[in-house]
């Protein structure tokens, strides 16, 4: 492949990859284009990141290296817009984007794009230049819209680009076999999809051990600490952790401590999640033994990690789930939703466990095995750390990523096909 061809572009509308993670809908997408983005960097790309300026104080272009930068563009005002409310903005993004290409006289042989919204963007300009296509879903409407009681107004729009760009991107990059599994049963037969997982960066998780990590957080040897890391969103199943926790056996014989982490915005969605599991947490009676830490940034997250007996993901779907492959990096077995990747990432009885979404009971016991059981809990988290290391790490999942780009480019005429069985 030729020299000047190395350059990308990652698109991610709404998921800022140089934003704070924990924000407002800043989560696992924004995660996965960063890290991605840095990853291909060290692979000989000359990698830019496309996100809408969501704040006027931010600057316009984030250096993360000397080949990898994030490039916001004014796409909408100027201030935080929730995602579903986004998509009117997309033209002008598009515009902006051709108009940074003029500029600049930077052209972009692959477009990566993330999340249904950058999957138009893709697809509008494979219309007016000779690109190739790559999507990565994050999230299914499909999947999404299943458990929810009131369908937003956006739902018809977003399931129609749904199925458009994985009939027309020239690959679709899905998270695990359950993920494109989904994508064939629940959107379409058509479109070719190859299957890359997320990743983790496994020196900076699993870098430091549980009995520092509690010295630094001040917790006790003898206490029993439950995990949770994630958005306030009622779709990431808190309330049936909480819930959980209640009813597990192990509460009335041994110090327990729940952590929940994850920034809030008063006023805002995540903010009226809060309260709203703040007040369940009274109501159980588990006020004293719950913690709320906020946002746990990337200095944060391995220290927290390491010092729980458990991280638990009771999500009610999970196309793939970082939570739980860097919670498995620091050799903290996970309990997790038997959903979407979840299914993939944790193999049950080896690396976690794994339950019906929703099921109190069912968490509760789980709760009970790990918790009451230390040296199953410990042969879990050296498995779970092993499995991170051969299958999850980011520069594991770049060269493969690399590997798929390098394919398209240096094979203009051949219609692609999985590169993965």
């Amino acid at each position: 492949m030729k020299g000047n061809n190395r350059r990308i572009a990652l698109v991610s509308v709404h998921g800022d990859p140089a934003v704070e993670i924990g924000k407002e809908e800043a989560g696992g997408q924004n995660v996965y284009v960063r890290s991605v983005g840095e990853a291909l960097s060290k692979q000989g790309w000359q990698v830019d990141m496309f996100t809408r300026k969501a704040d006027a104080s931010q600057p316009a272009i984030v250096e993360h290296n000397s080949h990898c930068r994030t490039i916001r563009l004014k796409a909408g005002p100027e201030e935080f817009i929730p995602r579903d409310n986004i998509f009117s903005f997309a033209p002008r993004f598009v515009s902006e984007f051709l108009k940074f290409q003029d500029v600049t006289g930077v052209k972009y042989p692959i477009v990566h794009t993330n999340y249904w919204i950058s999957s138009w963007v893709g697809m509008q300009l494979k219309k007016c230049q000779s690109i190739k296509q790559v999507h990565t879903y994050h999230s299914l409407g499909a999947i999404k819209y299943q458990s929810l009681s009131t369908i937003p107004m956006i739902a018809k729009t977003r399931l129609f680009f749904e199925k458009a760009v994985l009939e027309t991107a020239d690959c679709v990059v899905a998270t695990s076999p359950q993920e494109r599994n989904h994508l064939q049963d629940l959107v379409s037969t058509k479109g070719y999809v190859d299957i890359i997982p997320c990743g983790t960066d496994i020196r900076n998780f699993g870098s430091i051990g549980k009995e520092k990590a509690r010295q630094v957080l001040k917790i006790a040897a003898d206490e029993k600490v439950v995990l949770f890391v994630g958005r306030f969103d009622p779709r990431k199943g808190i309330e049936t952790l909480v819930r959980a926790l209640a009813a597990c056996k192990i509460r009335r014989q041994a110090k327990l401590k729940l952590i929940i982490g994850g920034g809030w915005r008063e006023g805002e969605s995540d903010g009226f999640e809060r309260e709203r599991i703040d007040g369940i947490v009274k109501e159980l009676g588990l006020g004293e033994i719950t913690i709320f830490p906020g946002r746990l940034g990337r200095e944060d997250l391995p220290i927290y990690y390491a010092a729980a007996d458990v991280c638990v993901v009771p999500s009610y779907y999970e196309p793939f789930g970082l939570v739980t492959i860097e919670a498995m990096a620091c050799g903290t077995p996970v309990i997790g939703s038997d959903v979407g990747g979840l299914q993939y990432t944790i193999i049950p009885e080896k690396t976690g466990l794994l339950c019906p979404p929703k099921d109190e009971k069912a968490f509760a016991d789980a709760l009970d095995r790990i918790l009451s059981n230390p040296d199953f809990a410990k042969k879990l988290g050296q498995t779970a750390r092993l499995r991170v290391e051969t299958t999850f790490s980011w520069d594991g999942v770049a060269k493969q990523l690399n590997d798929l780009y390098c394919l398209m480019l240096d094979s203009p005429g051949v219609k692609m096909g999985p590169v993965s069985a």
